[in-house]
């Protein structure tokens, strides 16, 4: 039964994924959380095998996102390439500082920034989310904060990285296009750094490998890789305004859910 959750969880993930460039981990981990309460996993490990979980997952999702939008000539790849050393460094020190953050504090976060960034990019037209010019002196440090935030939240960076390039004048599609592109260097090096920190926890169920559980990351894996290909496809069918608005909707729904889940768990642990 949670194998068919999974997968129909990473099926959405990927036409989520593919769609909006964010590699379905902002989806990911919060039905991760839900499920592995049911499990009776221990709480203290709880959200974080959700989030390295999802990075895990994300491995998988990103290729085949890439690969829908690279056939579409979407995918900037020397921007890619700049930001890639900043991703990867602020992946692993994302992990890092999550091994040492509570799951309903980072939940809070996430969803709070989630609902900031959905209002900004709902309200303001294409030509004033254009804020500066993109300068790319500045792609490595912002690549490597949006490196360490991603990892931190499970997620694969598409939702720092698309307001991010899209605030600076790119095109939602190649944004949402090099986002996707930059979720595999978020999700390997940070899913790394998770199986890392949980080696030497011992309130891991079984079947995990250090913050990563292997059944949940099977059943997702496999169905979202397969359905990335179509939202990637939809993605180039909508007008930039379109899908802008309709990254800004995702995010603000997102957004909720992780303030209501860090609120309930909160309220959880002081019980």
């Amino acid at each position: 039964m949670l194998f068919l959750l999974y997968g129909l969880l990473g099926i959405f993930a990927g036409l989520i994924a593919g769609l909006f460039g964010v590699g379905g981990g902002i989806i990911i981990v919060p039905v991760l959380i839900y499920s592995f309460s049911l499990l009776g996993f221990n709480a203290d490990v709880l959200v974080h095998m959700a989030i390295g979980t999802s990075l895990a997952c994300i491995v998988a999702t990103s290729l085949s996102s890439i690969h829908a939008h690279n056939k579409k000539g979407a995918v900037d790849w020397s921007l890619v390439f700049i930001m890639v050393p900043g991703i990867a460094l602020g992946s692993w020190f994302g992990g890092l500082t999550a091994a040492g953050l509570k799951g309903d504090h980072l939940q809070l976060i996430i969803g709070i920034f989630a609902l900031y960034t959905a209002i900004r990019m709902w309200f303001k037209s294409a030509a004033d989310l254009v804020v500066k010019h993109l300068n790319k002196s500045l792609l490595i440090p912002v690549s490597g904060a949006i490196g360490w935030a991603s990892a931190i939240f499970g997620i694969g960076g598409g939702s720092l990285t698309v307001p991010f390039l899209t605030s600076r004048g790119v095109v939602a599609q190649k944004a949402v296009a090099c986002g996707a592109a930059l979720g595999f260097p978020i999700s390997l090096v940070g899913s790394l750094s998770f199986v890392y920190t949980g080696m030497s926890n011992t309130a891991l169920p079984d079947h995990s490998v250090g913050f990563v559980y292997w059944p949940a990351l099977l059943g997702i894996a496999v169905f979202s890789t397969i359905s990335a290909r179509f939202g990637a496809q939809l993605a180039h069918k909508l007008s930039p305004r379109i899908l802008q608005r309709c990254f800004a909707g995702f995010l603000a729904l997102v957004g909720m859910n992780f303030l209501v889940s860090g609120i309930i768990t909160f309220l959880a642990n002081q019980a």
